[in-house]
């Protein structure tokens, strides 16, 4: 299973930036929570990253964001374009469990789900939606939550539809 900052890492430079985009238009507080910690990663001051043109400025937090000590800032941003931007992702994936949640957001989950109807479930998700996106909120899914599915772990790692870093 990958972790958050191996998932920026192995997803495309396309939807890295776009997860960090939606940060920097969306939710300010969290975009300037990560250009600190990518300024203390690479030893700079933020307004050093603040003043180079974003494009630049993103592709240089891109590549800070998938050291190992970057986990947690990853998690974050990952974890809010998810719940902010994917939130109907989210609760199609939900809702064919049967699994109840608010807005795509769980408070118990089992521990465990039937094979046939996680499989459904993300043939669902993905005729529904772009394959790179799915397989990035199930692998997060999986990795961020406390309960880990082996089923869904041993699916992320067979079916070629949800394989990052190859597409």
């Amino acid at each position: 299973m990958l972790t958050a900052h191996e998932l920026i890492g192995f997803m495309s430079p396309a939807l890295a930036g776009e997860i960090l985009a939606f940060a920097y238009e969306a939710d300010k507080p969290l975009y300037r929570t990560t250009v600190g910690a990518v300024a203390e990663a690479r030893k700079v001051r933020p307004v050093f990253l603040e003043r180079q043109p974003r494009s630049e400025r993103h592709a240089a937090m891109l590549h800070t964001l998938t050291r190992p000590s970057m986990e947690m800032i990853a998690g974050n941003l990952i974890r809010a374009w998810l719940v902010k931007k994917q939130k109907a992702m989210l609760g199609d994936f939900l809702d064919a469990l049967g699994i109840a949640h608010n807005e795509g957001v769980v408070e118990d989950l089992p521990a465990s789900i039937d094979d046939a109807k996680l499989r459904a479930a993300v043939d669902a998700l993905l005729a529904k939606y772009p394959p790179e996106p799915v397989a990035v909120y199930l692998q997060a899914f999986n990795e961020m939550n406390q309960a880990n599915w082996p089923n869904l772990k041993t699916l992320l790692e067979t079916e070629p539809r949800l394989q990052l870093g190859g597409a």
